[in-house]
């Protein structure tokens, strides 16, 4: 399993956040290989949010669409103070 977390500063609100999100998956649906999203707002108002795909391929096809880069600059990014950090990588099960 493969995936990427972000670590951000929240500026706008949590819910407009999940609102968002919600409209883009009911727009356009699931990306092949998704398979869940976590999201943890941290006491300091960061925000870590974890997404996980099947494979490194079904990741990096979302990451390289330029409707999903769009997406993100118009609606994701006004809502964050700042770039969030991003870390990439396979996952392992404890």
């Amino acid at each position: 399993m493969y995936g990427t977390v972000m670590i951000g500063k929240i500026r706008g609100s949590v819910d407009d956040m999940q609102a968002r999100v919600d409209r883009w998956r009911s727009e356009r649906g699931t990306s092949a290989g998704y398979v869940d999203t976590r999201v943890l707002v941290a006491d300091d108002n960061r925000i870590i949010v974890c997404v996980r795909f099947n494979s490194k391929a079904e990741y990096e096809a979302l990451a390289d669409d330029p409707r999903q880069d769009e997406w993100w600059r118009t609606q994701m990014m006004p809502l964050l103070d700042g770039e969030p950090e991003w870390v990439d990588g396979e996952w392992r099960d404890g």
